[in-house]
């Protein structure tokens, strides 16, 4: 059942960094509430408090305007294959843009990804493992390309203007401060 751990043992990052496919929860005061899954090679564990998340440009930017006004995260992984688990990661975090000091450092310890607009800092204070036995059992074909493929075949000119035009700003309007000269 249920256990609650200050940090994130070797046992527990052998499964993490086994994992295909996250999720990713921010909630804002008010507005609502985010859960995101995410997946390609995006996710590192720097130390056991300590975890970073590569983000790729999408949709919405729901997470870095949500952790400007609350910086509250969840990551949350699920074994869909093997023994039963569920694992969540509770933390604060920040957002770490291209144009900040930080970027190059952090950013290095991953394989680039096409279209990659900041890296979430998660500062993990709370562990928490559950039994995951309703969880259903899912077999791993691939990642999907086309995201990455997408913003491969645009140019960073392009890139930018998309993120201008629908990365600034939440879906309940709260800034996210993708844009340069935002700190």
């Amino acid at each position: 059942m249920a256990k609650q751990l200050e940090s994130i043992s070797k046992h527990l990052q052998d499964f993490i960094e086994k994992q295909q496919m996250f999720f990713v929860g921010t909630a804002a005061t008010d507005g609502r509430v985010n859960v995101s899954p995410k997946g390609l090679d995006s996710l590192r564990i720097l130390n056991p408090n300590r975890v970073i998340w590569l983000n790729s440009t999408g949709s919405g930017n729901e997470s870095a305007a949500h952790i400007l006004e609350n910086p509250r995260m969840t990551m949350m992984f699920c074994a869909f294959e093997g023994a039963p688990l569920i694992l969540r990661l509770f933390g604060k975090a920040r957002a770490v843009h291209p144009r900040d000091s930080e970027w190059s450092k952090l950013y290095a310890k991953f394989n680039p990804i096409s279209g990659a607009r900041q890296i979430f800092v998660l500062e993990v204070d709370l562990v928490q493992t559950s039994c995951g036995m309703a969880v259903p059992l899912f077999d791993f074909n691939a990642q999907r390309t086309e995201l990455m493929d997408y913003w491969e075949a645009r140019t960073p000119e392009q890139l930018q203007a998309y993120q201008l035009e629908k990365n600034q700003k939440s879906i309940d309007g709260f800034p996210t401060k993708i844009a340069k000269g935002e700190s």
